[in-house]
């Protein structure tokens, strides 16, 4: 238990820790890179490759029927992510079972229609050539509350006990995939303790072959469907009764997303909606133009990584990696041994190619952008300079038209994107005018370290991590039919109904006291409560968690684990306000399955409110909550079942900030 004097006084602690953290971001990139062994990402040629295009998924067979059929499956291959001369890269990606060369991380979109369903059977294909499994290339650390396939059917989906510190995990890798964004049936959403094993023929005896909730979710979806799961498979619907959007499937198994997804199980599902739905006037399209070039709609997802001189993916092995502490961990305090409290990339990653450039038409495109980073927040703005001293003004604006889910209600020129890991921005780059021969660069002025909202910290390395893409200006071919951005009408948006409750909903961090000075031991997901009643912590891995309170000490935010009880449990058809307040000092990109939702305001602590930023005026479903404030968010709950909210940061969502949420019919 903390109280109200302790947590004020513990705010040196937190401020020294945000020191230590500031302090590890601050250091040269590229000499960290090299003293750790790393390929130094100074010396990756940038420019040099070409932009790939993610290309359509291909379907068991022609689009018709009850609903369009796809086989993906999950593989492990080599890619050349590097620019060539250097190793190709062993990764993880989806790919149609039925077609071997379709498989690439980011794997290939799925075009979608609105009302039309989609259904795919996810395949775990990690096992070798010789039928047994394959085991993860990066370090799994087995001291979370995580699948745990190893602890049989009775100890999965727990955080095990341990003697002495355990290494990795080297067994079967779990998955289930995730479509972010998607309106699905509880069974179809990837419930983080519905993954599976592969049907390897050397699963260890004793090992679960699947989650929790997986037998029940494949019955569910047998009777409903008709059609069986099978071993190491899920058959997932996606019933798309919702608005065309920028949507994205990725791994989400309990305790290890953070890994699947760095190792390269991420792709697109772009959306398109119907007549009702549809801007008044016509966007840059996704196939060949009118001028024979084309495409000009572009999906574009962003991610962070490091690797070693081998061309391997970098993911480290010690918590030491991060804060240097050399232990004791795990059972011997509460810090895990190899658990990451944020990762941060000395390298930036565009549709899994380091730094490359896209060739441009002096017209405009469509730019479909995600953070795709596990923890990096993105500040992304287009200059005529990749190294000039940031901030550096705009050469271009985005018309910023869709968020994540959906259309906003009008265009909004931006100056840059602010991007939290899973945001999407659908906006329009209007390249018309521009000299042939002209070059520009996409650059990132978010931090190399956790962001927190203050417009004065230090930007992303400019020689490495501040850049990311280059646009290179062709001479002009034929006619741009697209409608310029300021002229769009974009579709009404529903509005939602008088809210019937609001619930207050805490972000927390639990800070260890076995590390000098502090550091975080675990990210946390509870409730606010009025008073600031000091009551014991429930259900931490150690004994109590802790509270966090408010400055002015009226409002209490109690920790709650992924194993407590359900505390979220709105009704089929009702309207809710949740009120997201951030007891950290960090922000957090807060997504809720199922549904999309208003961001109504901010309210710091101290007091005042803001609205939304431009971006924000649409429906979103992952919102930045920032430091010391109150985010108010609203949405329908409209289908009954089981779901989650959790932060975005992959490394917290992991470690216990992710919670079951159940809409009650």
């Amino acid at each position: 238990m903390v109280t109200r004097r302790q947590f004020l006084s513990g705010m040196g602690g937190a401020v020294l820790l945000a020191g230590v953290r500031a302090r590890t971001a601050a250091r040269p990139w590229s000499g960290d890179a090299v003293a750790a062994g790393l390929l130094d990402p100074a010396a990756i040629p940038k420019y040099v490759t070409p932009l790939p295009v993610p290309p359509v998924m291909p379907a068991l067979g022609p689009l018709g029927g009850p609903a369009d059929r796809y086989e993906i499956g999950v593989r492990r291959f080599r890619q050349q992510i590097l620019p060539p001369g250097h190793p190709p890269t062993m990764v993880f990606g989806y790919g149609s079972s039925r077609h071997p060369e379709t498989f690439s991380s980011p794997g290939w979109t799925v075009e979608a229609r609105a009302g039309r369903p989609v259904e795919v059977r996810w395949v775990n294909e990690l096992v070798g050539r010789d039928g047994g499994f394959l085991p993860h290339p990066l370090p799994v650390d087995q001291t979370l509350h995580w699948a745990n396939p190893g602890g049989g059917t009775a100890g999965r989906d727990s955080r095990p006990h341990f003697t002495t510190t355990p290494g990795p995990y080297h067994g079967p890798v779990p998955i289930v995939t995730h479509l972010h964004g998607g309106r699905n049936p509880a069974d179809s959403d990837g419930y983080p303790e519905a993954w599976y094993l592969p049907d390897a023929r050397n699963l260890p005896a004793g090992y679960a072959k699947y989650g929790t909730k997986y037998a029940d979710y494949a019955a569910l979806a047998e009777d409903r469907d008709g059609r069986p799961w099978g071993p190491g498979a899920a058959v997932f619907r996606y019933p798309n009764d919702q608005r065309a959007a920028t949507l994205w499937y990725h791994d989400h198994v309990l305790g290890m997303t953070r890994l699947n997804v760095y190792a390269g199980l991420a792709g697109f599902y772009l959306l398109r909606g119907g007549p009702g739905d549809l801007p008044t006037g016509v966007l840059p399209g996704p196939g060949a133009g009118e001028d024979g070039g084309g495409p000009y709609e572009i999906p574009i997802v962003v991610q962070d990584r490091s690797f070693a001189p081998d061309g391997s993916l970098h993911y480290p092995l010690s918590r030491r990696d991060f804060d240097r502490f050399p232990g004791p961990y795990i059972p011997h305090s509460d810090v895990p041994p190899i658990w990451q409290p944020e990762f941060f990339g000395t390298a930036m990653m565009v549709n899994g190619r380091t730094w490359p450039y896209l060739d441009v038409r002096p017209r405009r495109f469509r730019f479909r952008f995600l953070n795709g980073c596990n923890a990096r927040t993105l500040d992304l703005k287009i200059v005529t300079s990749p190294t000039a001293r940031r901030p550096v003004p705009a050469a271009l604006p985005f018309w910023q038209i869709g968020a994540d889910a959906g259309f906003l209600p009008a265009p909004q020129r931006l100056g840059h994107l602010l991007l939290a890991p899973a945001e999407r921005a659908d906006v329009i780059v209007d390249f018309t005018g521009i000299p042939a021969g002209t070059a520009l660069y996409l650059v990132n002025e978010g931090p190399d370290g956790p962001f927190r909202g203050d417009p004065h910290a230090r930007p992303a390395d400019p020689a490495t991590t501040g850049q990311v893409l280059k646009f290179m200006v062709l001479p002009k071919t034929g006619r741009d039919t697209s409608v310029p951005p300021d002229r769009l009408t974009l579709p009404d948006l529903p509005r939602l109904g008088t809210e019937s409750l609001t619930r207050r909903v805490a972000l927390l961090e639990s800070t260890s006291t076995a590390i000098p000075g502090g550091g975080p031991a675990a990210a946390l997901l509870g409730l606010v409560e009025k008073g600031g009643a000091e009551r014991p912590g429930e259900g931490g891995p150690h004994g109590g968690m802790p509270h966090a309170v408010t400055p002015e000490g009226g409002e209490v935010g109690r920790a709650l684990m992924w194993s407590d009880p359900i505390t979220e449990n709105p009704v089929v058809g009702a309207t809710e306000v949740w009120e997201i307040h951030n007891f950290t000092m960090d922000a957090h990109p807060i997504h809720v399955h199922e549904v999309p939702f208003y961001v109504l305001d901010r309210r710091p602590f101290s007091g005042g409110s803001h609205g939304p930023a431009p971006g924000e005026t649409g429906y979103k479903d992952t919102v930045i909550a920032y430091p010391n404030q109150v985010t108010r968010i609203k949405a329908l709950f409209e289908r009954p079942g089981l779901y989650v909210w959790h932060c975005h940061i992959l490394e917290h969502e992991d470690n216990e900030m992710m919670r079951p949420y159940r809409i009650e019919g």
